[in-house]
């Protein structure tokens, strides 16, 4: 049936994944010179690849590498036999450009029809998707598997937030598949209207595309009377569905391993950890046509756990912390999650906020600006912020209280820090 989950056991689950690991290797060692010469430099090649833990000894893939071969270099098919190019923006140089042949979008499309039923939907729900359509992977990318999963879609697009709201209240979707912080302006133009977030039609929420606390999972579940749950999924690799948390369980993402091939590395040293342990998650794809990558860095700090509603399918803890997000302030580690985590403690702030930092001196400082939830707030609310993040994470940081509203409003993925310290 569409969407459904395979039933598979581990021991023949490992045995599929070692025969695709070796084919997309020996395609890709073939195909893209970028990974012939890469692997030269490692000193592997195909043959060397007898078990999954020798994957290992391979090189790592990171952005710098497909941004060094744009726009097609990466490709292992002629250009002629790919069907669709998505890009993910960068802040600083070329777009990171992937590719899809026909059968790229089919498997896509059944990944996320699986997503999205394994997050809750079914047959015949009605689905809002306020992804941003275009070169963004989100979008389509839940488009399409909710057509596969026979949905109605409804295709609004990030933006238009006034006409996301009458959508919402006029077609009754069941469904709703936005990024957190989006959805979080939904609920404001919706209490805006004088309208009772809880009183819509919508049950569930597959939210994705950015990090996002359970803490958030639980202010968001409270306001909006739905079942928020978590999907993953990176253009690099193939767009949202690689991951996906299931609605009954809500306890992390079972990978899509039959796709997939997870490791978990040490920032760090690189090299794998254990199941269990925190580090970065390195994706290897085991389908992809058009544009396989071996061991891409995913920059998304996680864990790997073992599987619970489908047991076969390790899941990966929710991705709280990128590397590439991580502030150093004085010394210390701090990721925008851990200051959401203690805005959503203290009562009468809301979870729009911006971490700002700055160099006025020689010493890295930290403000954090956050909306006060009413207009009429307590004067303390700062002074209890920043004892909370001293307390708790262990630096001092500035608090800005801000009246409702008073932050811009993020349209899609959010931003949530703003680095002026100068270079």
């Amino acid at each position: 049936m569409t969407g459904e989950v395979p039933s598979i056991g581990r021991g023949e689950l490992e045995a599929l994944q070692l025969e695709r690991l070796r084919d997309v290797v020996r395609r890709v060692h073939e195909h893209v010179p970028h990974y012939r010469h890469a692997f030269a430099e490692a000193g592997v090649g195909p043959d060397d690849l007898r078990t999954l833990t020798d994957l290992a000894r391979f090189p790592f893939t990171g952005k710098a590498d497909l941004r060094a071969n744009y726009p097609f270099g990466m490709f292992a098919v002629p250009r002629e036999q790919v069907a669709r190019v998505h890009a993910s923006s960068g802040t600083t140089g070329k777009p990171t450009v992937v590719g899809y042949t026909q059968d790229d979008i089919d498997t896509w499309a059944e990944l996320m029809a699986r997503s999205i039923r394994a997050g809750g939907g079914r047959p015949g729900d009605l689905v809002h998707i306020a992804y941003g359509y275009g070169l963004f992977t989100g979008g389509l990318g839940a488009h399409y598997g909710a057509e596969r999963l026979g949905c109605t879609v409804v295709p609004v697009s990030g933006g238009m937030t006034e006409r996301q709201v009458q959508l919402i209240l006029d077609f009754e979707p069941r469904v709703i598949m936005v990024t957190p912080s989006y959805f979080l302006a939904i609920l404001d133009e919706l209490d805006r209207q004088g309208v009772d977030p809880r009183s819509t039609a919508l049950e569930v929420g597959l939210f994705g595309a950015e990090p996002w606390t359970d803490e958030m999972r639980r202010a968001v579940e409270e306001r909006a009377g739905i079942r928020a749950v978590d999907i993953y999924g990176l253009s690099e690799v193939m767009g949202p569905g690689v991951a996906q948390e299931a609605g009954e369980t809500q306890d992390g993402l079972h990978v899509w391993e039959d796709h997939f091939l997870p490791e978990v590395v040490d920032p760090v040293t690189l090299q794998p950890v254990p199941d269990g342990e925190v580090g970065e998650l390195v994706l290897t794809t085991l389908t992809k046509q058009a544009m396989p990558v071996i061991r891409y860095r995913t920059r998304d700090l996680t864990r790997l756990l073992p599987g619970t509603a489908y047991p076969a399918f390790r899941r990966m803890e929710k991705v709280t912390g990128r590397t590439d997000d991580m502030m150093i302030v004085r010394g210390v580690n701090v990721f925008p999650s851990q200051v959401e985590e203690q805005i959503l403690a203290v009562d009468g702030l809301s979870p729009h906020y911006l971490c700002v930092l700055t160099r006025p001196g020689s010493l890295d400082e930290l403000t954090v600006q956050v909306e006060a939830a009413t207009e009429s707030y307590a004067a303390d609310l700062g002074a209890r912020l920043a004892d909370r993040i001293k307390q708790r994470i262990g630096v001092t940081a500035r608090v800005e209280v801000v009246a409702p509203y008073g932050l811009e409003r993020s349209l899609g993925k959010a931003k949530r820090i703003s680095d002026q310290r100068p270079r």
